[in-house]
């Protein structure tokens, strides 16, 4: 970016950042200087977007193919109902823009797919999943591996959500967890078994907090650890999770070394 060093501006208004120990003005440089990949500007990317742009992340690209439709407006809070019809990244890019117009929105009107997932990503820090099908998952998964970016993911369903980092500083990816997608029809989607919105809040928010603290390079990042939540019962729990040696993309000896769209682990 032009200006890394915070404008008195800036300083005024990161001042809650500045103030932690774990931040700080350096910190706050880090953010700035940020470029995070948010990959569906949906349910899980909304709270996600809003939440890095009011951090004060540098540079946040949003790429998603739809337009804003009714049903979305239950859970996808950077919408409201004069959005209707409109291409949801032209109208995200707004918002994000009305909340911090010092961050720099770059918007990809498109579908993600393996001719175009490494270019896309390759100039980000970090990739934040908030996608909705299994298939665009691995997809997200294999390209992070394959360009050595931490893949923050999410997911929600009903009164369920989970969350991890994969592929950071050599940690377990997706594929560790899950080497293969299940079988279609096998797993509801939210669009058949519902999803409670506010769930969808709460699970963007770790993404978005994941994404900063990698950032920063604070904390204890969730790698390593697959986050089980049930909002239902207000209940968290955590899964270990190991790094495969056998997996097919980040194991010793991979066998997925490109992406192709007609290969079957890739694409359900």
């Amino acid at each position: 970016m032009a200006n890394e060093n915070l404008t008195e501006q800036e300083f005024n208004r990161y001042v809650r950042h500045l103030n932690l120990q774990e931040v700080g003005i350096k910190g706050q440089e880090k953010i700035k200087r940020g470029k995070v990949l948010i990959i569906g500007v949906g349910g899980l990317g909304s709270p996600a977007a809003l939440y890095l742009a009011a951090a004060g992340v540098g540079i946040i690209g949003i790429i998603d193919f739809d337009n804003v439709e009714e049903t979305n407006l239950q859970r996808q809070i950077i919408y409201s109902t004069k959005n209707l019809g409109a291409r949801k990244t032209e109208s995200a890019k707004k918002v994000i823009n009305d909340l911090n117009p010092d961050v720099k929105v770059e918007t990809h009107n498109e579908k993600l797919n393996s001719e175009n997932a490494l270019e896309i990503i390759k100039k980000y820090d970090v990739v934040i999943d908030g996608s909705d099908n299994f298939s665009t998952k691995y997809l997200i998964n294999d390209s992070c591996v394959l360009l050595n970016k931490p893949n923050v993911y999410g997911s929600a369903t009903g009164f369920d959500g989970h969350a991890s980092v994969f592929n950071y500083k050599n940690g377990p990816c997706y594929r560790c967890l899950f080497p293969e997608p299940p079988k279609p029809g096998s797993v509801l989607s939210c669009v058949e078994a519902g999803v409670l919105g506010a769930l969808l809040g709460v699970i963007g928010t770790i993404q978005a907090t994941e994404a900063l603290k990698i950032i920063l390079g604070k904390g204890n990042i969730l790698s390593g650890r697959f986050l089980v939540y049930n909002a239902l019962n207000m209940q968290f729990k955590e899964l270990k999770l190991s790094k495969n040696k056998n997996c097919v993309v980040c194991g010793e000896n991979p066998s997925i070394k490109k992406l192709k769209e007609n290969q079957k682990i890739i694409s359900p």
